[in-house]
């Protein structure tokens, strides 16, 4: 994606910087959208996931392409490098938690059921007495990122973990989850790093598989069984993603958006994109404020 399609930020309005590797962080929902009237403006964290609660009001998320209506109790989960922003009602109440990609990462290897909460962007909708448990969760871990007492990270760890299992349990993501073995798992993480830093290079998936040092056949066993598509759809879907990011947030024209995503001909960019998406690239930018 171009800088000027959307602004990247650190903690939201703050310049972009280097994220320490255990980071966490809590504040207030209204600590930056008071000033900001309640609104949000579309923008990325590069390093940096989100896990929102909502205590009281609501509001809508616009993730990518997509808008989500939420409504007090819930938990917003939105993982890095997703384009992001809301519109809250007015005087909505709760906490932003953010969490550093590696350290998140460090916390999934442990644990393989929590990945489904941060494969995509949704909300997830709590009981009254289940948005309790979360926000008391996330109290703990803002008493403890306060001070600098004896295991003060196992605490914030604990907290932190305890309110990911309440969405990974109260949402049903664990029996979304995909199989495969641990080793397989780790393949399709190296493809979806791979795929992340050389998609607009527009590879076949031999390539992929080759510099992974894996057969083609193995590679597609593993996306089969670990994310339940295959190697070649993965590749589409990552291209589609900043095809659509561009035409919703930048001026480029279409033109400059098949070029940008690794398409040497626009015209065969546009029956790609109408083809996957189902209007072409001139009728979904037209489309997005409908």
């Amino acid at each position: 994606m171009t800088s000027s399609a959307v602004p990247s930020f650190y903690l939201y309005g703050e310049p972009q910087r280097s994220v320490a590797e255990g980071f966490v962080h809590v504040e207030s929902l209204d600590d930056r959208s008071r000033p900001s009237e309640w609104t949000i403006r579309p923008h990325v964290h590069r390093d940096l996931n989100h896990i929102i609660l909502i205590a009281e009001g609501g509001g809508q998320m616009r993730a990518e392409a997509e808008t989500v209506h939420f409504e007090a109790p819930c938990l917003l989960l939105i993982p890095a490098g997703i384009v992001h922003g809301f519109a809250w009602h007015r005087e909505s109440r709760g906490w932003v938690t953010t969490i550093a990609d590696s350290y998140l990462h460090h916390l999934l290897e442990r644990d393989g059921d929590l990945a489904a909460l941060f494969r995509h962007p949704h909300a997830v909708t709590l009981r009254a007495d289940d948005g309790a448990d979360a926000e008391q969760g996330i109290g703990r871990m803002a008493r403890e990122l306060g001070w600098a007492g004896p295991g003060q990270r196992a605490a914030v760890e604990a907290a932190l973990l305890s309110v990911m299992v309440l969405a990974l349990r109260h949402g049903a993501l664990a029996r979304q989850s995909h199989g495969g073995s641990a080793r397989q798992a780790a393949l399709v993480a190296r493809l979806r790093e791979r795929i992340e830093q050389r998609f607009r290079q527009r590879e076949p998936v031999t390539d992929h598989a080759r510099a992974l040092g894996v057969s083609l056949t193995a590679l597609r066993q593993a996306c089969a069984l670990v994310a339940g598509t295959s190697p070649a759809a993965m590749l589409d879907e990552r291209t589609l993603l900043e095809a659509r990011r561009l035409l919703l947030y930048s001026n480029l024209s279409v033109t400059e958006v098949a070029y940008a995503v690794g398409f040497e001909d626009p015209a065969y960019f546009s029956r790609f994109f109408t083809r996957h998406v189902g209007q072409p690239p001139r009728g979904y930018r037209a489309a997005k404020d409908d």
